[in-house]
């Protein structure tokens, strides 16, 4: 069972050892008109592992994946991608971090108004103008085909179920071959049956692509089949971080209580 101090003192190991990870967050704060969300958070994560991310609501799990993306700054602590702190940049060094990663939205974000072709296509055309037209629509496809919705190109996202939006969401999130991926409840919202096709379908890209994923989620179920770690969260720390068995043998009440009640 991993403490927040050894979770620290391990990724300081690996830091040392050379084998810095793909994406680490260390001692990060952050708070919002005097309340503090994270108070000291450490995770990281490898390459073609996933890293799910549990806790009640209000315990600063978005906030973390805001802090990732360079949304907000966090009060100190840092967030280095390939050990290259991210906070200080200016926009367009950022945004360069940024095409490493591919950003799953917790109820798809998809434009109403293009068809989930045109939305797939979205961050090719504004990040990849060197592309040709032919190109793109054969990376289109071939995103699609990826996620099972090839067939849905020219339809509406209106038109398509919940989960099917999710599959688009996932295929635009990997449009430019990120070597990061972030998903935000990528189940919330779904009946058992979809969700466990999303669960299988992030299995299957994880695979692969060898991705480092992180999954914010409530969802247990999920977030036990498709991660190689959980880490849970409470009022702003990691209380525990380790595989699913290791959290259900712990002696932290906390635990116990949450894996009773999700």
């Amino acid at each position: 069972m991993a403490t927040s101090i050894d979770i620290a003192n391990s990724q300081d190991q690996r830091e040392i050892d050379g084998s810095a990870p793909v994406l680490a967050v260390k001692n990060l704060y952050k708070s919002f008109e005097g309340h503090k969300v994270l108070n000291g958070i450490s995770l990281s994560i490898n390459r073609g592992e996933t890293l799910a991310v549990l806790g009640r609501s209000g315990t600063g799990k978005s906030v973390l994946l805001r802090l990732i993306i360079g949304l907000v700054q966090p009060d100190t602590g840092s967030v280095c991608i390939h050990g290259q702190d991210i906070a200080g940049l200016t926009l367009d060094q950022l945004g360069a971090f940024r095409m490493k990663m591919g950003f799953l939205f917790q109820h798809a974000a998809l434009y109403d108004s293009l068809t989930v072709g045109e939305n797939v296509a979205f961050p090719l055309d504004h990040h990849r103008r060197e592309m040709s037209r032919p190109d793109k629509a054969e990376r289109v496809k071939q995103l699609l085909a990826e996620v099972g919705m090839e067939s849905a190109i020219d339809k509406m996202p209106s038109d398509i179920s919940g989960g099917m939006q999710k599959r688009v969401g996932l295929a635009r999130a990997l449009a430019l071959e990120p070597e990061i991926l972030l998903l935000d409840e990528p189940t919330a919202g779904l009946d058992p049956i979809s969700s466990g096709e999303i669960d299988e379908l992030v299995l299957k890209l994880q695979r692969e692509h060898q991705m480092a994923s992180i999954v914010v989620t409530h969802d247990l179920h999920s977030a036990k089949t498709i991660a190689n770690r959980l880490a849970l969260l409470d009022k702003g720390i990691v209380v525990i971080e380790g595989d699913f068995e290791e959290l259900q043998h712990s002696n932290i009440e906390f635990v116990r209580e949450f894996l009773k009640q999700a």
